[in-house]
């Protein structure tokens, strides 16, 4: 038996969040659940693609698509608003327009800038973690190059950008960021000899955990592109001039820039730890189920859970792939206990493969066990992301924002 008109709320329209709500609605009738979906925007955003907004390769409007354009109006109510906090004992969701009460919830917020309590970072670097901050970046490295030509005393810093963090995140903006600077270089008459980019990583490898004759292959063509790697070198601070990194023990020294871009680390929503979960920066371990432990009736998926790698010992990186097979399962979850079934599916990451762009015509990546790099691998990345569309938003979505540039 199914309980009449039960309450469903989907906190948050990302990967995990947006793919919960249209398989439900897919799998439901309107006379059985009434499902709410709330998020802060008004569109969903390819999280995937920020990098390359935020580095002007790709327009604003590719990275987006609105939500309602995805959902059934008749199946979802959506609400546009910000969640602040989840009282779990009074089935409740506290938001910034009001409060909307659930029967079960499903936690998909994305994540936040972690910056491991360096100090500057916050007020002084850039993070890719929204399609305003991506165009915050973008508008940024322009203006640095617009007002160094106009400038009677040129202040060569102003040409130096300095990535902070050799992971995916990192290398992807680093790879964009060389197809970019040629051509502002061109828009403002300035030679690209003097503009300096600087990756900087405390770890001791560009890329760790990944396989090393690929990455050896990444670094070598964004050094060809005037990328200077600075491996196993922290970042101390930041201010307004830079950064400044550690140089052995003790010593510091300063790299001044006009733009510091922080890629190295995630954390999951904050609203995780005002809502008292138990959680390290802010991703709850769930279940084997997805369930937050003590709560039967609240799933956490996509940036704000955490699921524990036993091969390896160490956590699952938090990536799109994994958010919506996340997804499919809560939605089978969530259906088995409408109908008061008791054995819920286990969550097993079935990962098929990882591709690392490095620009438009580049990449690097591993697919189903096979190696990829150069053109063949930034073809299989471009349709990775065509079926990321299409698993949520259907033909009509791949064909509005999709990438067909793959010669």
């Amino acid at each position: 038996m199914i309980f009449l008109k039960t309450k469903i709320v989907i906190l948050g329209a990302g990967y995990g969040g947006l793919m919960t709500t249209v398989r439900l609605q897919k799998k439901i009738r309107t006379d059985e659940v009434e499902i709410v979906l709330i998020n802060k925007n008004n569109y969903h955003y390819e999280t995937t693609w920020l990098h390359e907004a935020a580095a002007g390769t790709l327009r604003d409007d590719q990275v987006t698509y609105p939500v309602k354009s995805v959902i059934d109006v008749k199946k979802v109510a959506f609400i546009q608003a910000s969640v602040t906090k989840i009282a779990t004992a009074e089935k409740k969701v506290m938001t910034n327009i009001g409060e909307v009460s659930y029967d079960y919830l499903v936690i998909a917020l994305g994540g936040e800038s972690e910056t491991f309590g360096i100090k500057g970072l916050k007020e002084y670097a850039f993070s890719i973690t929204s399609v305003d901050a991506a165009k915050r970046i973008r508008e940024h490295i322009e203006s640095q190059f617009s007002t160094y030509q106009n400038e009677a005393l040129k202040k060569e810093e102003r040409l130096t950008i300095i990535v902070g963090g050799a992971g995916f995140t990192g290398i992807e903006f680093l790879g964009e960021l060389v197809n970019r600077i040629p051509k502002l270089c061109k828009t403002y008459e300035i030679d690209q000899n003097k503009v300096k980019i600087y990756c900087v990583e405390a770890a001791k490898a560009v890329l760790p955990g990944f396989d090393p004759e690929l990455v050896e292959y990444a670094v070598a063509y964004l050094e060809k592109r005037g990328v200077e790697f600075k491996i196993g070198t922290p970042i101390k601070g930041a201010d307004p001039e830079g950064i400044l990194v550690g140089i052995g023990e003790e010593e510091t020294q300063e790299i001044k820039a006009g733009t510091v871009i922080w890629a190295a680390g995630i954390r999951g929503s904050s609203v995780i730890e005002e809502s008292g979960f138990e959680a390290n920066r802010c991703r709850v371990k769930v279940d084997p189920d997805l369930r937050a432990p003590g709560h039967e009736n609240i799933f956490i998926i996509g940036d704000c859970s955490l699921i524990i790698n036993e091969e390896i010992n160490r956590p699952y990186p938090p990536t799109a792939q994994i958010a919506l097979q996340q997804a499919d399962v809560v939605t089978n979850n969530l259906l088995a206990l409408l109908r008061q079934e008791t054995n819920l599916t286990a969550f097993k990451p079935d990962i098929k493969g990882t591709v690392c762009s490095l620009g438009e015509r580049d990449a690097i990546g591993i697919v189903f066990g096979k190696k990829l790099k150069g053109k063949p691998a930034s073809v299989m990345k471009k349709v990775i992301d065509n079926r990321a569309l299409f698993s949520i938003g259907g033909t009509s979505t791949v064909l509005k924002k999709g990438k067909f540039n793959i010669l």
